[in-house]
């Protein structure tokens, strides 16, 4: 479903990505791990336009996504959950998720108010909340809702759970396991190596720009040494 070959990114002269290669494929969890500043964030800006590639090639569906605006990539099917939330702090949790939404694909069964309210109540009983009144982790289930309204066919999540508390994140994480079950395809960034190897079917570690390896959940559960060395864990 999605393809990234050779992608090298760079802010000014400061190059932060040297060669990024990675794969999702139609119903999969993909992880992108590594320490901070290892240039995930950086990967997922590429792929969604928001930064441009120097090099590289960014495909989706078969159909090349570099060079294209941020707007025209999230209509080809990409929904982003961006690092930090942004949540429109002057809306309520109801328009947040009314602005955004669209049915490009044409579904029979599209994201509605409704369905977000199901994945997450907590939204239901804030509908009328404005966004800044929302608690962090409300905000990151108002982000998701977010993206899902547009009915993307690759949901990326960047940092899906920083900063929350044990009882969210697991909220965030039955969530994401639900997205899997229904078929969505799903590219996350997050710390929560434990959770991340239970839900996810493949992993890329990247290191100062680099992917240096790749693998099985049940791969990288074996390999304490990579964990140790790469994640800090």
């Amino acid at each position: 479903m999605l393809s990234v070959e050779g992608l090298e990114t760079a802010y000014g002269q400061s190059q932060v990505l040297f060669g990024v290669d990675l794969r999702v494929a139609p119903g999969e969890v993909v992880t992108l791990l590594g320490r901070n500043g290892m240039g995930k964030s950086t990967t997922v800006a590429s792929i969604m336009g928001i930064v441009r590639p120097r090099a590289g090639r960014v495909a989706f569906e078969g159909r090349p996504l570099h060079g294209q605006p941020p707007y025209r990539i999230a209509q080809a099917g990409l929904g982003l959950v961006p690092e930090g939330r942004q949540v429109f702090p002057n809306l309520t949790v109801r328009e947040n998720l009314v602005a955004t939404a669209a049915n490009r694909a044409g579904r029979a069964k599209p994201w509605t108010l409704e369905r977000v309210f199901e994945l997450f109540p907590h939204l239901r009983a804030r509908a009328s909340n404005y966004g800044n009144q929302l608690s962090g982790g409300e905000q990151q289930m108002l982000a998701i809702g977010r993206a899902l309204m547009t009915n993307p066919k690759l949901l990326l999540l960047d940092e899906a759970t920083e900063g929350l508390a044990p009882l969210i994140r697991a909220e965030i994480y039955a969530a994401i396991a639900r997205l899997k079950r229904e078929g969505l395809s799903i590219l996350v960034i997050d710390k929560d190596l434990r959770s991340l190897m239970r839900v996810a079917d493949r992993h890329y570690i990247l290191e100062k720009g680099r992917v240096v390896w790749s693998g099985t959940s049940a791969e990288l559960a074996a390999r304490e040494d990579l964990q140790h060395r790469y994640l800090g864990v």
